[in-house]
């Protein structure tokens, strides 16, 4: 019996053998990347707070997809990380008090689960293994 999330996602070994995209390429998809994490946290700050209990659960997991897009698009662990910049970055501003006292995030347990949470998809997904043929600037050793 095939296990259901191979068939979706496709096994380690297929993963690893796909080749990277060109550079010009990754650095496109860097930039649209970053967009697309700032725009989750965005509309993840208003939905976690609109559908309490599900739309946490639903930003959470729009989160974690533009990581794994991310990983898979640009087969890097910056491509897991750069919607992660993009969403703290955005949601960093969100956090700000305002003068005229409002606010986007209220004091809750959702949100709390929202601002913690949030970053554990990206960190799962930076943690994959990945095509490039660098680890941390380290180049791997070719066997």
């Amino acid at each position: 019996m095939s296990n259901p999330l191979h068939t979706l996602l496709g096994t380690r070994s297929q993963r690893l053998a796909e080749p990277l995209p060109a550079r010009p390429v990754r650095i496109a998809w860097y930039a649209v990347l970053f967009v697309l994490g700032a725009l989750v946290s965005l509309c993840g700050c208003f939905v976690q707070a609109l559908w309490s209990p599900a739309g946490l659960l639903f930003a959470l997991l729009a989160n974690g997809a533009v990581c794994y897009l991310g990983l898979r698009a640009t087969g890097t662990k910056l491509g897991a990380g750069m919607p992660l910049i993009g969403w703290f970055l955005v949601l960093l501003v969100l956090l700000s008090p305002r003068p005229e006292g409002d606010f986007v995030l209220a004091t809750g347990v959702d949100s709390y689960v929202y601002v913690l949470g949030g970053w554990v998809p990206g960190l799962v997904c930076a943690t994959l293994p990945t095509r490039s043929p660098f680890t941390f600037g380290i180049p791997r050793q070719r066997d």
